[in-house]
């Protein structure tokens, strides 16, 4: 049961943004933020305490991962459900991206508590900065699964198709141990692409190192630090069974598929949007016209 708040008092989820390497990214409200915070929420209250003694500050802190979440989301609802005012921040940039902390926020919001942004730092939109690729917009993947190798290429192979088929760059996230991997990987599904990988962003040995996988993987030497790798230039969609679009909307069509089915199946395909359903619709009139 989740704990509902008291009469009259309504918790305050602060998600705040932390600098990525800099301190001097915090911004003026995320300090202030976590200097009057009740309980300050991390993902490692290590790195909170260092953020906390850069403030000379001190204030409690509770730890929130993927391993515990289960067993502090009781706790962290009934203090909010007192009124408290708790900070949630996770090891760099903002929380609840490719982040735990998602769960708390969303458990947080459904017990009627105030859920409030503070915007900071992101390693995702810093590295498409730096990456200098045109685009409307991008795919972000976050971390692949660390093992098995099985789900790991699965879930890298089902982004690139998705990235492709929308013509987007694709963002992933990656440790040190598994970003030699992530490279030969990509050299392997992605020939051709080209990779933005940035590391120790915002620090003093800051990094992007661009290229093939393999001239990346060169370049890198030995990998220290979090990487940020921005995949472009991945080609068109694959063209799949290469049927012919027109037949394949028109016996979608016969089949029973509603309009948007047909269109959907389409845009699986690597169509645009717009194309797929305007073709979804003249499948649709022959049908009724018998033609």
């Amino acid at each position: 049961m989740v704990p509902q708040p008291a009469e009259g008092r309504r918790g305050r989820l602060l998600v705040v943004g932390t600098p990525i390497g800099n301190l001097g990214d915090l911004s003026p409200r995320a300090a202030e933020a976590l200097c009057t915070a009740d309980l300050v929420v991390a993902e490692d209250t290590r790195v909170a305490a260092r953020l906390l003694a850069h403030l000379e500050v001190r204030r409690p802190t509770r730890s929130f991962t993927e391993h515990n979440a289960d067993a502090r989301l009781p706790e962290l609802l009934r203090r909010l459900a007192t009124g408290e005012t708790l900070a949630l921040t996770t090891d760099a940039g903002m929380p609840a991206v490719s982040d735990p902390g998602a769960r708390l926020v969303a458990a947080a919001r459904e017990a009627g508590h105030q859920v409030v942004v503070v915007p900071g730092p992101t390693a995702v939109t810093a590295a498409i900065s730096l990456a200098g690729v045109e685009a409307a917009g991008f795919v972000f993947g976050g971390f692949l699964p660390a093992r098995p190798a099985s789900a790991r290429l699965e879930a890298l192979e089902r982004l690139l198709d998705c990235a492709r088929s929308l013509g987007l760059p694709l963002v992933l996230y990656e440790a040190p141990s598994r970003v030699a991997d992530l490279l030969r990987r990509l050299e392997q599904s992605a020939p051709g692409c080209r990779v933005a990988v940035g590391r120790e962003l915002t620090k003093r040995h800051e990094e992007v190192v661009v290229g093939a996988p393999a001239e990346v993987a060169a370049g890198l030497g030995r990998p220290r630090g979090e990487f940020t790798l921005v995949v472009s230039e991945l080609g068109p969609a694959d063209a799949g069974t290469g049927l012919d679009p027109v037949a394949l909307a028109a016996a979608a069509t016969a089949s029973g598929l509603s309009h948007r089915s047909v269109a959907d199946l389409l845009r699986a395909g690597g169509m645009a949007r717009r194309e797929a359903y305007e073709l979804a619709a003249r499948a649709g009139n022959r049908r009724i016209t018998g033609q």
